[in-house]
């Protein structure tokens, strides 16, 4: 039975994209947010404010849903748990703890013999003086942290006398591969061995955020194949529900690599709305909310790029755009360095 009433946690542009596909179907949506000045708001049917420990906030939030997910990773477990035992929360909340633990989401793949960089457990500085073979790698906080916040390249390790580091909490230290090229497979799975997959996309980064996204990605028939199967393999693995991004880097020598899970929709997947005949967003509401499976259709290549802090500008003073762009203004407030604003999406 399809239902009705959705809530999303979380108010950000995959929030209001979400909101927006779900308007689509008839569904409405309740976001709850503690950031008052959310832009999913501008979106949504109903919006409630309020902390993730609010205890009678988040129950007025349960009480006017059928179905709850999620726009980000870094939500306690505990709150997304409370939550499961009222009404269902997808993708489950044991999803979500295994993934906001760096260690323990390499740990998951590698054991489904999926290959990912090597990577080693940091409890303190002098760790690093031993692991030269790691080097050069990129020290990353085991949880939290998206956008490059909370972490630091490191080439050799005298680099690390330089590090102002906070040590009490937990780190992982991962050894760089010599990169071709990264992509991203998106993937929508119902059920058991139910699923719609999106064609791998190609993806830019600068200054560890995300820029630029292109589909067909430039890849060969064995990593396009391989990347779809290990998604599919870790989306079943996991027993998931709803839309899941699955983040991969390709070496030099064409070995493929999962880089990270993201459970949820995903900024390169922005470019599936004009893409697809249905978008990675849309495809997450079917799922959680139990209706019809649509088969995807590519309709025309894409390029999708981030708007990111001043770049937006230009574009709110409605500069003209071509006949096949595509502007998206996320509606945030405050324009702030390093903030993604809005993307532009060409057909190509």
């Amino acid at each position: 039975m399809a239902l009705k009433n959705l809530g999303i946690i979380g108010g950000g542009q995959l929030g209001s994209m979400m909101s927006s596909a779900a308007k689509k179907l008839d569904i409405r949506t309740v976001i709850y947010s503690d950031d008052k000045d959310a832009p999913a708001q501008n979106f949504c049917d109903e919006f409630i404010f309020g902390g993730y420990d609010d205890k009678q906030k988040i129950l007025k939030f349960i009480s006017k849903v059928d179905v709850i997910s999620y726009e980000f990773e870094n939500i306690p477990y505990e709150t997304l748990n409370e939550m499961n035992k009222l009404k269902p929360v997808l993708p489950k909340p044991s999803v979500n703890r295994l993934i906001q633990h760096r260690i323990a989401e390499k740990d998951f793949v590698n054991k489904l013999n999926i290959r990912t960089t090597r990577y080693v457990s940091i409890e303190k500085k002098s760790d690093i003086e031993t692991l030269a073979d790691f080097l050069p790698g990129i020290l990353k906080t085991t949880t939290m942290g998206y956008d490059g916040k909370g972490q630091y390249p490191i080439k050799r390790v005298e680099d690390i006398k330089s590090l102002d580091i906070d040590f009490s909490k937990g780190y992982i230290l991962e050894k760089l591969v010599k990169l071709k090229k990264e992509i991203s497979v998106i993937v929508t799975r119902y059920g058991n061995n139910n699923f719609e997959i999106y064609d791998p996309i190609e993806n830019t980064h600068q200054d560890q955020i995300l820029k630029y996204s292109i589909i067909p990605a430039e890849i060969s028939k064995k990593i396009l194949d391989q990347s779809k199967d290990w998604a599919i393999i870790i989306a079943e693995e996991l027993k998931y529900i709803g839309t899941l991004c699955v983040e991969f880097f390709i070496d030099r020598n064409e070995n493929l690599y999962v880089n990270e899970i993201a459970p949820r929709v995903h900024n390169s997947g922005h470019l599936t709305i004009n893409a697809y005949n249905v978008s990675q967003f849309e495809s997450h509401v079917r799922a959680v909310c139990s209706l019809e499976k649509i088969p995807l259709k590519k309709l025309s290549n894409a390029k999708m790029v981030n708007l990111i802090g001043k770049q937006i500008e230009p574009y709110r003073k409605d500069l003209k755009l071509g006949k096949n762009e595509f502007f998206f203004d996320y509606l945030k407030k405050e324009i702030k360095e390093k903030r993604k604003m809005g993307h532009i999406t060409t057909l190509i």
